[in-house]
């Protein structure tokens, strides 16, 4: 890996590349070596470890309930009840727990929303939280609908960001404005295509576009994004239809993993699967000659919990230990204890037990619900994805 972006960083600046990027690929080979011994000096923290031996390494953090989008399957058209400014977590408390995981061995982090990209100090942020590749950070990722990301990419890339995945349920502008009930195709395709161009000069983001497929509504679109990764380094993923609250889910619009794939084999009968790890939300395929790649994230018919590696932080500061589930547990109640002189070891041990109480009471699977069609949970904007 370290040799890797060092040859990278060689090109590019030969290339007369991006002197931001050059450094931050330079900066990446010194920190590799120093991020692998940290993981390997010490045994997985048992704080972030639950019941089933699953190992949480990958932290999902909202940064605000607030949206520019109105997505049908995301809440009503009026939006949600926001919660009060003083209950949501302010950046120092942000940055805190993003330390306190990424020391107990969390290495990947990904800011999400709402619409994190309206968080006014979203940049600030991102350099504090890619500080933290010294300590054992080894990705920063954004999930975003993309219509102000390409206002502040190159700011993120600097600060470290390693991957997006953008939400977009429709490649047609009116059925755009349709379905998200705000207008915005053209800025997020200028976002899509800022990220390839960056990609170009070495970035190195990794980009994912989340499709919604609702039967009805944008099936008829699975082919056209397919097409997408034909001549472009994109990975497709087309989820199942969740359900949540405000998004008037029924089975009827759940178009299922297995019908997509019939789909897509009626064009593309040389489509494959390709091996993923472990801990993959979602399942890759590969079309030969196609430089993109397609997934598919299968909660409804195809559970992946045996192998999540996942926890949550709300805007307001809860733990939530399964997306499915209703239990949560403040954080931000235990952080703000310590007021301003900051929190003390006592303390910092106070909020390590209730962080590792929760993950140990993680179910098996799904929250241990069962049919996830009767289940109750807040708005998917609440929980932040």
């Amino acid at each position: 890996m370290a040799a890797t972006a060092l040859r990278s960083a060689r090109r590019l600046n030969a290339l007369g590349g991006n002197q931001l990027l050059v450094r931050r690929l330079t900066t990446a080979v010194a920190a590799t070596s120093r991020r692998e011994a940290i993981r390997q000096a010490k045994p997985f923290s048992d704080f972030l470890t639950d019941n089933f031996d699953r190992q949480h390494d990958y932290l999902r953090i909202s940064v605000t309930e607030r949206c520019n989008l109105r997505c049908l399957y995301c809440m009503p058209e009026e939006g949600v009840p926001l919660s009060p400014p003083d209950h949501l977590l302010s950046t120092p408390e942000i940055v805190y727990l993003s330390s306190l995981f990424v020391s107990e061995g969390v290495s990947k982090i990904r800011l999400t929303g709402g619409e994190p990209t309206v968080r006014r100090d979203i940049v600030p942020l991102m350099q504090s939280i890619g500080s933290l590749r010294s300590q054992g950070l080894r990705e920063l990722a954004l999930t975003t609908n993309g219509i102000s990301l390409w206002r502040k990419l190159d700011s993120m890339v600097e600060a470290g960001l390693t991957g997006v995945n953008l939400s977009l349920d429709t490649l047609d502008p009116f059925q755009f404005q349709i379905m998200t009930r705000r207008k915005g195709f053209d800025a997020v395709m200028k976002s899509i295509d800022r990220i390839l161009e960056m990609n170009k000069l070495g970035a190195g983001v990794k980009l994912k576009i989340n499709c919604v497929v609702m039967r009805g509504l944008n099936d008829r679109e699975i082919l056209p994004f397919v097409e997408l990764g034909r001549e472009k380094d994109i990975e497709v993923r087309f989820i199942e239809y969740m359900p949540f609250d405000g998004n008037k889910w029924s089975q009827n619009k759940m178009l299922s993993y297995s019908e997509m794939l019939d789909i897509i084999r009626a064009k593309y009968p040389t489509l494959r699967q390709v091996k993923g790890h472990k801990n993959d939300t979602s399942k890759t395929w590969e079309i030969p000659g196609f430089v993109g790649k397609i997934g598919f994230i299968t909660s409804m018919t195809h559970n992946f919990c045996g192998t999540c590696n996942r926890l949550r932080i709300t805007s307001d500061g809860n733990l939530k230990v399964c997306l499915f589930g209703n239990a949560e547990v403040s954080l931000r109640d235990i952080l703000r204890k310590s007021g301003e002189e900051g929190m003390s070891a006592e303390q910092q041990n106070e909020l390590l037990e209730v962080i590792g109480a929760a993950v140990k009471r993680k179910k098996e699977k799904h929250a241990g619900m069962g049919e996830l069609e009767n289940m109750k949970n807040r708005p998917m904007i609440l929980i932040g994805g």
